[in-house]
């Protein structure tokens, strides 16, 4: 038998939207060569590695081009294929042994709550190409692990921006987070998108690592520790944020799958 494989639409409770992830769920582990392959043969955002340990699972990422240590789709997606193939009870706490330590998942209704690490940001100065390359003026700008945070002055200024990739590659940081204060007669607290052709992505649709440096910055700034956000991709995903301040964020999301496949393997 060949390897299955499911692809699963997460953060959206709607096939074609939401951002897409493949999960495999291997019997032994692969070496990092099949998993870049597989993940290049796939060519989605990520690229889900799983493989039973003790009382959860070992969970590696790949995008079409590197590893990544962490990622939140793509988390969401596998927790969902766990309970949705049998893999684990729907009682179950799917307990994910990563680079970035232990994370969590549950299922909540039709929710699924994610348990990550938070990621804040720093006050930086960024090049003036940063400027240049988003083509828009921006409020403020920060730094955290994943790249920068850039926040514009209303929601139609990011769901407009046109990025030029070219020129935002050749930067030292050249990933990076864009977010406002969502308009004030949306259901949504904040609007972001991200941009990320340091990872082999121009734009990911939905991005769950990205809400664990949000988080922290629209605490401070709206006072609040529960938010209803939008990634507007032109896909479009939705995740619940909840952060109280300390070391750790909850966000929920929704996932369907969309095909299951089979991988010949040798």
């Amino acid at each position: 038998m060949g390897q299955i494989i499911t692809q699963v639409d997460a953060f959206t409770n709607t096939l074609f939207a939401g951002n897409s992830a493949a999960v495999c769920v291997l019997a032994n582990p692969k070496d990092d060569i099949w998993l870049q392959n597989v993940a290049q043969e796939m060519n989605l955002s990520e690229t889900a590695f799983l493989v039973k340990q003790d009382d959860g699972f070992n969970l590696r990422w790949f995008t079409p081009t590197v590893e990544v240590p962490l990622c939140g789709h793509a988390t969401l997606a596998s927790a969902h294929v766990l309970w949705s193939e049998g893999h684990l009870s729907t009682n179950e706490v799917a307990r994910f042994y990563t680079k970035s330590g232990v994370l969590i998942a549950k299922l909540q209704g039709e929710w699924i709550e994610l348990d990550f690490p938070v990621n804040h940001s720093k006050s930086t100065i960024a090049p003036p190409e940063l400027s240049q390359a988003l083509g828009v003026p921006y409020k403020s700008v920060l730094q955290n692990s994943l790249g920068y945070l850039v926040e514009l002055e209303s929601e139609e200024l990011v769901r407009q921006i046109q990025p030029n990739f070219q020129l935002l590659k050749t930067l030292p940081i050249s990933d990076v987070i864009v977010t406002s204060i969502a308009e004030p007669d949306s259901q949504y607290d904040f609007v972001s998108r991200f941009f990320a052709p340091g990872l082999g992505i121009n734009e990911d649709p939905v991005t769950g690592a990205a809400h664990c440096c949000l988080a922290a910055f629209w605490r401070d700034r709206l006072h609040k520790d529960r938010f209803l956000a939008y990634q507007a991709s032109s896909r479009g995903g939705v995740v619940k944020v909840y952060y109280d301040g300390g070391d750790r964020v909850l966000l929920g999301g929704q996932a369907v799958t969309v095909l299951r496949g089979e991988l010949i393997t040798a």
